[in-house]
């Protein structure tokens, strides 16, 4: 009964379908899709989730003629808008604002939070990593990208903080608990450090490079992470990346480096060339 009563609604409606009605969809969709990238990292994302379940619940409630859960549904969707626009008011004042300034659909406002984040994280990794380089303190981090690295965070310790440059070196400060393993970090966090990863098996490779290096390369030949490595007896900084390992990067070019990942993700980091290896490698004597 109930499924027959859902089928007649729902052919009713496309009867009823108009033009306006797709342009309506298509805009509440656009800004569904960008409020979800908004709160995707915050803990406001799970609030969001829940209204739109209870959303669909009473959806159905009212084709099913649910009269009393119906109404308890909607009765909660009103106070969880209260709730929302408690919880995301920071996001609506900008909203406001840039509808004022006609810039409501622009990247700029839709991108804002995770792009200030991803620079923060950015700034944050560049000073660790050349600070770390400078004393010569040995690191090991690895970036995950679309593939997860589940299998190796369970092999660490859970540190799930935001990325800090203090944090980051007293992690991998000699002598203490985590600095021995591979940190891993997933958007703009650390995860887990201490974490063990696979080493590459080119033998070849292995007789050149220390414990670090074959690490990660071992890990960048299995996923399609990005590994940072600090040499502990030289403080070069180099970057695992497919299976490949580019050594030498300097100031400039790690913060290029960490750019690509976190803010320019279309743009591939350039590998630097031979002539150019060569030349670095030389001022290192």
């Amino acid at each position: 009964m109930a499924y027959n009563v859902l089928v007649k609604t729902i052919s009713g409606g496309i009867q009823q379908f108009r033009a306006s009605d797709a342009v309506d969809i298509a805009i509440i969709t656009v800004l569904i899709y960008h409020l979800i990238l908004l709160t995707k990292e915050t803990r406001a994302f799970q609030v969001l989730k829940g209204i739109g379940i209870v959303f669909i619940a009473a959806l159905v409630s009212d084709v099913l003629q649910l009269v009393t859960i119906s109404w308890l549904l909607n009765s909660l969707l009103s106070v969880g808008i209260i709730l929302a626009v408690v919880l995301f008011q920071p996001e609506f004042r900008r909203a406001l604002e840039h509808i004022g300034r006609g810039n409501l659909f622009s990247r700029e406002f839709f991108g804002s939070i995770i792009d200030n984040g991803s620079e923060d994280t950015v700034r944050e990794m560049h000073q660790a990593i050349t600070d770390l380089a400078k004393r010569r303190v040995g690191a090991l981090i690895v970036i995950e990208q679309r593939t997860g690295l589940g299998d190796i965070i369970n092999t660490g310790t859970l540190i799930e903080g935001r990325i800090s440059a203090p944090l980051i070196e007293n992690i991998f400060e000699p002598n203490t608990p985590l600095h021995d393993g591979a940190m891993i970090i997933r958007n703009n966090e650390i995860v887990a450090a201490a974490c063990i990863l696979p080493l590459v098996e080119d033998i070849a490779v292995a007789r050149e490079l220390g414990t670090r290096h074959r690490a990660g390369l071992g890990i960048s030949s299995v996923s399609d992470s990005i590994t940072i490595i600090v040499s502990e007896e030289t403080g070069v900084i180099s970057m695992a990346r497919d299976g490949k390992l580019v050594r030498y990067i300097d100031s400039k070019a790690l913060r290029n480096l960490l750019e690509s990942i976190f803010i320019h993700k279309e743009r591939e980091f350039q590998m630097p060339s031979l002539s150019s290896f060569r030349r670095r490698k030389g001022n290192q004597k």
